[in-house]
């Protein structure tokens, strides 16, 4: 099992940025992809970005060109850089990991969600 724990989440006004963390830890044999996604108040979770263990990343079309998720391997954490945010980009944010257990069985893991709200 993984566990994930999310920090950066707060209050920002509309133009302004957030930097999201999540750090992950755990006895597994390797943690894979990691991601962020987003649940607005009444909406569906949605995916914000992906980043695999190598570097390739994936984004919703709606935050192109002003997120950038990265990430340290040697940290297990992944990040989400939030640039000019927007009042629709109010939700909470929550940390996904898939994982490479010992035994070789595959599994993924949540974090709690940190709130991100976006005044205008």
């Amino acid at each position: 099992q993984v566990q994930l724990v999310e920090s950066g989440g707060g209050l920002v006004q509309a133009g302004g940025s957030l930097r999201l963390s999540c750090a992950a830890s755990g006895k597994v044999f390797s943690i894979n992809a990691m991601g962020w996604y987003r649940q607005a108040p009444g909406k569906q979770r949605e995916l914000v970005a992906t980043i695999t263990r190598f570097g390739s990343t994936n984004y919703a079309d709606s935050v192109k060109g002003r997120f950038t998720i990265s990430r340290d391997n040697a940290k297990n954490t992944v990040y989400l850089q939030m640039n000019s945010l927007k009042p629709e980009d109010t939700a909470v944010y929550y940390c996904n990991a898939g994982y490479t257990a010992y035994m070789g069985n595959r599994g993924d893991s949540w974090g709690q969600g940190t709130q991100v709200t976006v005044s205008s």
